[in-house]
């Protein structure tokens, strides 16, 4: 059986007699990026703090490749790399030089290591430069390559898309994508920006009040649809006929330019084919269009968990 990377059992932090998280447990798998949501204020940053040792557990507990943060702290933290917030750096140093300077916390993490962290970040061509000419997508890079040093299991980013450009968002996510393939690395990222999330994740966790609402895959959660709905584009040989049998069936359709566009319920689909196979009409494809998005399914599931 895989040991979970992380493993989070009935997590709670109080301050005070407030209770800011409460019953969280989770379990991620060597190899994919878990996406941590919910809306400002619903304990992202609280449960991420409590995972990196920043701030301490009121009940429950946290195991790092099964190792214990309440009672294995050291080692759990040893297979830990982590940017919360923005990443700190000396601006007047290259990023080499910086990179230099966080090599000495950790043992064996010789040059060979900081050039392969370079190289995997793709900051060559920058990486000897002061880090005040750095474009934010590179300091964000610089920051990875820090936190990769020690060959970490679990990589945790919070908020990293802040702030990036679109092309620089794009290569956050390819560079994520080839560490969890390269590396073997698990990546637990919070964000708010959904559809980034959509295209990033494997995996996501949807958190609102302190509690966990669900966690499913990208594609489960966005098929989830309490109407039974499916969206489909119709391109056949004869859409004229096509729209007479569909028309006979007392299906919903809009003749479009791409083909037929209908809208009817999924048990619905393969009477739909058989009645089109029946009648003779050749059909060239039939494709599922995506009914709701990932930031459909949050906004609905956060505002019934109001």
């Amino acid at each position: 059986m895989v040991t979970p990377v992380l493993k989070t059992t009935n997590l709670k932090k109080c301050i005070g007699k407030r209770t800011i998280v409460e019953g969280i447990s989770l379990e991620l798998e060597p190899g994919e990026i878990f996406g941590f949501l919910g809306p400002n204020g619903a304990g992202k940053t609280t449960t991420i703090r409590m995972i990196v040792g920043l701030s301490k557990i009121t009940e429950g507990n946290i195991y790092i490749n099964g190792h214990s943060v309440r009672t294995e702290f050291r080692e759990a933290m040893r297979d830990i790399g982590c940017i919360v917030e923005n990443p700190e750096m000396y601006k007047y140093m290259s990023g080499l030089d910086n990179l230099k300077i966080f090599a000495k916390l950790y043992k064996g993490v010789d040059m060979d290591r900081i050039n392969e962290v370079v190289k995997l970040v793709e900051l060559e061509d920058a990486i000897k430069n002061k880090v005040k000419t750095y474009s934010l997508g590179m300091k964000q890079r610089l920051g990875i390559a820090q936190a990769l040093l020690h060959r970490p299991k679990l990589l945790i980013l919070d908020e990293p898309t802040n702030g990036l450009d679109p092309a620089g968002i794009r290569a956050l996510r390819e560079l994520l994508r080839r560490l969890c393939k390269e590396e073997g690395m698990t990546v637990f990222v919070s964000s708010h920006i959904l559809a980034e999330m959509q295209q990033m994740c494997d995996r996501v966790g949807i958190i609102n009040h302190g509690h966990m609402i669900c966690v499913k895959t990208v594609e489960e959660l966005i098929n989830m649809s309490s109407d039974n709905k499916a969206k489909l584009l119709l391109r056949t040989g004869d859409n004229a006929k096509a729209q007479e049998i569909l028309s006979q069936n007392g299906v919903p359709f809009v003749a479009e330019a791409d083909g037929i566009h209908i809208e009817t319920a999924k048990d619905k689909v393969p009477e739909i084919v058989t009645a089109l196979a029946t009648a003779g009409i050749p059909v060239f494809g039939m494709d599922t269009l995506e009914t709701q998005s990932l930031e459909d399914v949050f906004m609905k599931l956060t505002e019934e968990a109001k």
